[in-house]
C-alpha cells in the first residue's frame, strides 16, 4: 500500500562516488572494468577469441577497491574485446554464487551470442556523428504518443526496402516518418529494444517473445532489430544504426521514447540459468525471503530489488546513457510500481530511485511516464506517483471503455445503460478526482489501447478474448476487456453491425484525441488493425502482430479522422490545458468547463448520475498564457436513441463552427456555422465538436 510516513528527503547513498565509472571505461590505450559484488571473494576477468566464444585467452583477477568494488585495467580491453566474468562467494541462503559461470557484466553497451543462450559482453567503440540534431523538446501539452512496436511498425511496408524491413533503419525511413508526420503524432513510443531473449516455454512451442518484455541487458541495443549488413559489423554496428534512427527522426521533429523494463530480468526464478545478475550478487540484486526464495510482484518469476544501492543505481546509470549517449527522449516505465518499493517492499511515492529520476539533472527534460501498478500487494497505484511523473491512467481507460462499449451492452439487455455520464465527464476534463492541482491534467497518459489488450477493432468486435494460439489454452490475457461485438462476435458481413462498429471507433477515437491530458494512440489502431481476437498476442512474431499497410477503403476513413482530430487538437488549446482551472481565480493555461445538457441548460445534480440521460455539452475556454484565446463546445451523447440538443445561449458566444461528427464516415470539410440556441440532431452514440466564436 502507499506509504503513510510523512515527507523526507530522499536518501541517495547509491549515488555515492564508489560506484561511480562502473562497467567499462577507456583511457588512452588501457580499458578499466569495475564490477561491483557486495559478497563476492573473488571476481575475474575472461578474455575471448573473437571468432570463437568458446575460446577463453586471458583470465585476469580484478581487485577489491572498496565500497563492493572490484576492478582491473589492462590494454585487452579495446574496442571489439568479447570479455565474460565469473565471480565467486560465501555459499548461504539466497547466495547463488558459482566461480565457473561465465556471467555478462551488467553495464556492457554491446553483446555477442555464441548461440544455446551462451553470451558475451563486447567492448564498443560508441563514436557517432550527431551532426545539429537535438532533442525536439516537445512540450507536454502537445505531445502525442504513438506506441509502436520496432519489427511490426515497418516489416510490411511497402515503401520501406526489403533489406530495411522490420528494422531500426526502417523505423527511420521516409515512408514511415511521412506516415508519423501526416498523421499529427509527436513522439513515438517503442515497446522494448534493451537486449532481450525468449523464455525456454516459449522456444518449445515455436513462439517467441516478439514484445521483448525479457531484459538480459540494461545497456545494449537488441540486435536482432538492427539490419544483417549492421549486424555483421558488430555491436558497434548495432549501436551506430539505432543512432542514425533517432537522429532521423528528432531531424523530423520526432521524440523516441522507449519502454524500458527494469523491474525484474530474463533470469527469471531460481533454478532458471544465471546469466548475470544472479550469480554476480543475487540478494543484492532481487527481492528474496531470508530463505532465498524470491519475492516476485511482477508476475515474471524475479523482481529487481531497488531498495540497494547497486540496483538502484544500475538504473539510473542505464537511464543517463539512453537519455544521453543515445539521445532517448523519455521512457515508459513497465511496472513502475516495482522500482517505487522500499527495502519492506512496499511502494512509496518519495522512493529514493523515483526521486532521483525525476530530480537527476543528467535526466532533466526527458520525458517519465509511469505504468503505475504491479502484481504484488498494494501494487495499484494510479495517481500515487510524484511531480516530474505521467501515469497510464487505467481510470481513463476503463471509464471512457465502459460508456461507449460495455454500458451499451448492458443497455441493449436491460433498455438503459447502468450509470450515468458524470464519471465519463471527470476523464473527459482531465481525471481531476486521480492527479493532484499540483500535477494538473498532463500527469495524465490517456490510452483506451496498447500492445497489451485488444486492438482498438477487436474492443468492438469481441465480447471476449481468443488466445488458443498462445499455447496456455486461453487461460492467459485479461478477462475483463469491457469489450461490446455489437451483435456478432468477430468476423462479419452484417452492413449494420459493420457501420456501428465503425462509429464506435470514431467515439471512442474522439474521445482520446479531444480529451484533457497526453493522449497515446496505439500503432495501427488509425488504420482499424485486428489480431482477430487475441488479446496477450506476446508471443507472436508474425503477420498477426506486424502492422498491415494494405488498407480498405473504411479503414482510409478512418485514417482521415484521426489525423483531422489530430490536427484540431493542435490548433484548439481548450483541449490541452497545462493545468486545472479553479473556481475563483485565474489559472494560466487551463480551460475554464461549463456543462450543459441537451436542452443547453447548466447540467443538475441529478443529471451527472441518471442513466436515462446520457448527453451533455461540454464547452471548454481557454484561459491565454502563450497561445491565443480559444473555446470549444464537444457535444456527447451516449445512448443509442437519436436525439436533438439545443446549442446553449452563452454570453461572449456568437455562433459556433461545426469541426467533426463521429456520425461521419468521411469527415466533413464544411465548417458548418450555427448560431447559439440551434437545434443539432445527433444519432445514437455519437459525437459532435464545434469551436465557439
Amino acid at each position: 500500500m502507499l506509504s503513510q510516513e510523512p515527507e523526507r528527503p530522499a536518501s541517495a547513498t547509491f549515488l555515492s562516488a564508489d560506484l561511480d565509472g562502473l562497467g567499462v571505461t577507456r583511457d588512452g590505450d588501457d580499458g578499466t572494468l569495475r564490477v561491483w559484488s557486495g559478497e563476492a571473494t573473488s571476481v575475474e576477468l575472461v578474455l575471448f577469441d573473437h571468432r570463437d566464444l568458446d575460446w577463453a585467452t586471458h583470465t585476469l583477477a580484478l581487485e577489491p577497491v572498496g565500497g563492493g568494488v572490484w576492478s582491473v585495467t589492462t590494454p585487452l580491453l579495446r574496442p571489439g574485446a568479447r570479455y565474460a566474468i565469473r565471480v565467486d562467494g560465501p555459499h548461504r541462503a539466497g547466495a547463488t554464487f558459482n566461480p565457473e559461470t561465465l556471467l555478462l557484466e551488467p553495464y556492457s553497451k554491446g553483446l555477442v551470442s555464441g548461440g544455446h543462450g551462451d553470451w558475451r559482453s563486447v567492448v564498443v567503440d560508441g563514436s557517432f556523428d550527431w551532426g545539429d540534431s537535438r532533442k525536439p523538446g516537445v512540450p507536454l501539452d502537445r505531445t502525442v504518443l504513438y506506441e509502436g512496436h520496432v519489427k511490426g511498425l515497418s516489416k510490411r511496408h511497402p515503401r520501406v526496402p526489403p533489406a530495411l524491413h522490420g528494422t531500426y533503419a526502417g523505423l527511420a525511413h521516409p515512408a514511415m516518418i511521412e506516415h508519423f508526420l501526416d498523421l499529427g503524432i509527436t513522439s513515438v513510443e517503442l515497446l522494448p529494444v534493451h537486449a532481450f531473449v525468449s523464455e525456454p516455454r516459449l522456444l518449445q512451442y515455436e513462439l517467441a517473445n516478439y514484445w521483448g518484455y525479457n531484459t538480459l541487458n540494461f545497456f545494449t541495443p537488441h540486435a536482432a532489430y538492427a539490419t544483417e549488413a549492421s549486424r555483421r559489423e558488430g555491436p558497434d554496428g548495432v549501436q551506430r544504426e539505432f543512432k542514425g534512427m533517432v537522429k532521423l527522426l528528432h531531424e523530423a521533429g520526432l521524440e523516441v521514447i522507449l519502454d524500458v523494463v527494469y523491474n525484474h530480468t530474463s533470469e527469471a526464478e531460481i533454478g532458471m540459468p544465471r546469466s548475470s545478475l544472479r550469480g554476480i550478487d543475487n540478494r543484492a540484486y532481487y527481492r528474496q525471503h531470508d530463505d532465498g526464495a524470491y519475492i516476485d510482484v511482477t508476475g515474471c518469476g524475479n523482481a529487481v530489488d531497488t531498495s540497494t544501492d547497486a540496483a538502484a543505481r544500475l538504473v539510473l546509470d542505464s537511464l543517463r546513457y539512453w537519455a544521453n549517449d543515445l539521445q532517448i527522449d523519455g521512457f515508459r516505465f513497465d511496472l513502475a510500481v516495482t522500482l517505487g518499493r522500499d527495502a519492506d517492499h512496499a511502494f512509496t511515492s518519495q522512493h529514493p530511485l523515483l526521486r532521483a529520476i525525476t530530480d537527476d539533472p543528467a535526466l532533466a527534460g526527458v520525458k517519465k511516464i509511469a505504468e503505475p501498478w504491479d502484481v504484488g500487494m498494494g501494487g495499484w497505484q494510479t495517481g500515487n506517483f510524484g511531480d516530474g511523473w505521467q501515469e497510464w491512467n487505467d481510470r481513463y481507460r476503463d471509464r471512457v471503455r465502459n460508456f461507449w462499449l460495455s454500458d451499451i451492452d448492458y443497455a441493449r439487455r436491460a433498455s438503459t445503460a447502468p450509470v450515468g455520464v458524470g464519471g465519463f465527464a471527470t476523464r473527459l476534463a482531465g481525471s481531476s478526482n486521480t492527479f493532484s492541482a499540483e500535477r494538473g491534467p498532463l500527469a495524465s497518459i490517456n490510452f483506451l489501447t496498447a500492445h497489451d489488450g485488444f486492438t482498438l477493432r477487436d474492443l468492438v468486435s469481441y465480447d471476449v478474448k481468443h488466445n488458443m494460439g498462445n499455447g496456455e489454452q486461453n487461460r492467459d490475457g485479461a478477462d475483463t476487456n469491457r469489450s461490446f461485438n455489437h451483435g456478432a462476435e468477430g468476423a462479419t458481413d452484417d452492413p449494420r453491425i459493420l457501420a456501428t462498429r465503425r462509429k464506435a471507433m470514431r467515439n471512442l477515437l474522439g474521445t482520446l484525441l479531444l480529451s484533457a491530458g497526453v493522449p497515446m494512440l496505439t500503432a495501427g489502431d488509425e488504420f482499424g488493425r485486428t489480431q482477430r481476437g487475441n488479446n496477450n498476442a506476446y508471443c507472436h512474431d508474425s503477420p498477426l502482430t506486424w502492422l498491415s499497410w494494405d488498407h480498405a477503403p473504411w479503414q482510409e476513413e478512418l485514417h482521415a479522422h484521426v489525423r483531422r482530430l489530430l490536427r484540431l487538437r493542435r490548433e484548439n488549446p481548450a483541449l490541452r490545458p497545462s493545468r486545472f482551472a479553479h473556481e475563483h481565480q485565474t489559472v494560466p493555461s487551463a480551460s475554464v468547463i461549463d456543462w450543459y445538457d441537451e436542452h443547453g441548460q447548466t447540467m443538475s445534480g441529478e443529471r451527472w448520475s441518471n442513466p436515462a440521460h446520457r448527453t451533455l455539452q461540454y464547452d471548454a475556454e481557454s484561459t491565454p498564457e502563450t497561445e491565443a484565446a480559444n473555446r470549444i463546445l464537444l457535444v456527447v451523447h451516449g445512448t443509442e436513441r437519436p436525439i436533438d440538443v439545443t446549442l446553449p445561449v452563452v454570453d461572449g458566444i456568437a455562433r459556433y463552427v461545426s469541426l467533426w461528427s463521429s456520425a461521419d464516415e468521411v469527415p466533413d470539410e464544411q465548417e458548418r456555422v450555427y448560431e447559439p440556441g440551434a437545434i443539432v440532431s445527433l444519432v445514437g452514440t455519437s459525437m459532435h465538436l464545434f469551436r465557439a466564436e
